[in-house]
Formats: structure tokens, sequence, C-alpha cells
């Protein structure tokens, strides 16, 4: 099926090699069944990077826009675990998205997902959705490819959480693009930077290819 919800929380973050097992059984076990307790949270998924030893890529698919700032959802952001409290300093890099999920087609979680940030033209932001709304919407029947989504970056005004402040401040994206499916080598040749840049996309785009760790709905924690 299409993502679980309107909305979704994409980031992206470096893990140095030493607290890579910590910080898996952190996020297993602690910080997924609590994030997935909150209501409106339908699903999480932590993805690791097949481009680098310390790169992650997490999604919790929402329900609802408004999830983003349910007083449940905010009350943890500003209370974070001893445990979190340890974790949260050694995010690297972090970006972190609260988007709108403007497209999604196909059908569950294959075991690879590429993820593109990219951003529109001044002026082509139509232009742009629509080529990607295409392409797409047909990916998810070609051999190698399970699903597809599209989001955008619209952080709703809220003052910065306790979990931003222990990381330092995040970065955000901007589009992101999301195709996940079974053959990494297809799903890392899906999109070419020069049709995308063709079609109303700026030249600065980064793709990166991740492989499923883990995932969680409300109904396993």
């Amino acid at each position: 099926m299409p993502l679980l919800g309107q909305a979704a929380v994409a980031m992206w973050w470096d893990m140095e090699a030493a607290l890579r097992g910590e910080f898996e059984d952190w996020h297993s076990h602690e910080h997924f069944p609590e994030r997935l307790g909150i209501p409106g949270f339908r699903r999480g998924s932590r993805w690791a990077s097949l481009d680098s030893a310390e790169g992650f890529f997490v999604l919790y698919e929402l329900e609802s826009y408004e999830t983003l700032t349910s007083p449940p959802y905010l009350a943890r952001l500003n209370a974070p675990t001893p445990w979190s409290a340890k974790m949260m300093p050694h995010h690297r890099n972090m970006i972190r998205s609260q988007c709108r999920v403007l497209e999604s087609f196909g059908r569950g979680l294959g075991g690879f997902m590429l993820t593109l940030r990219l951003s529109p033209l001044p002026g082509q932001d139509e232009a742009l959705r629509q080529h990607l709304r295409a392409t797409l919407a047909q990916l998810p029947d070609r051999p190698g490819v399970t699903a597809t989504h599209l989001l955008q970056t619209q952080t709703p005004p809220a003052s910065m959480t306790q979990e931003q402040k222990i990381r330092g401040g995040d970065a955000v994206a901007d589009w992101i693009v999301l195709i996940g499916g079974y053959d990494s080598q297809i799903l890392r040749n899906a999109f070419d930077a020069r049709t995308l840049a063709a079609n109303g996309a700026q030249e600065k785009q980064t793709a990166s290819l991740f492989r499923l760790s883990h995932s969680l709905t409300p109904n396993e924690v």
C-alpha cells in the first residue's frame, strides 16, 4: 500500500561506528516503541546506508499533518529519556524534515530505499511535480520496484524542542523522493539528474541508497 498517512518525518544522520551497536539497541528497543506509542504515528522504519558505514535514514509515517504539533508528540520531544539524551548528541549531520505527502504509489516496504533530496527552480514547482508524479506512478509496476513517494517539507511553526537543543539544531530538506524495492541497482538508476533538471529541478540533488534495518507499527508495540 502507499504510505500510511498524509504526513511524515524524514531524517538522515551519521552515527560513528563505535556507537552503532548501542544506537541500534536504543533505537529499536526504546525509541521506536516510544514514538509508535504516540497517537497518529502509523509506522516507523530505519534504513542503513549502502554508501556510508555511518549513514542512516529514518521515516515516520503519520496519520495527518496535525500529528506534527499534537500535544503527545511535543511532550515526548520536550522530555527525552535519559538514554535518548545520551544518544542525541551523537546524531551528526542531522537533517530532519516535517513533511506533507504529495504523492504515494505502490505497496509495502521493500528491502531497499533510494532517497532523493531536491528543490524546484523558481517558478517550476508545478512542472517538476507533474514530471515526478508521472514518473513515480509508473515505477512500482517495474521489476525491482515496490513503492514510490513524493514528500514536501512544510515545517509547522513551533519553538525548538528539547531534543533539537540537545542535537544543536537540525538542517531540513525541501522536496523528497522515496523509491522502495527489492533490487538496489535498479533503484540506484531510477532517476537521472539531467532529466530532473530539464523538468524544473535545481542542479543540486542528493541521492542515497539504504537497506531496511527495522520497521515497527503501533500494533507491534
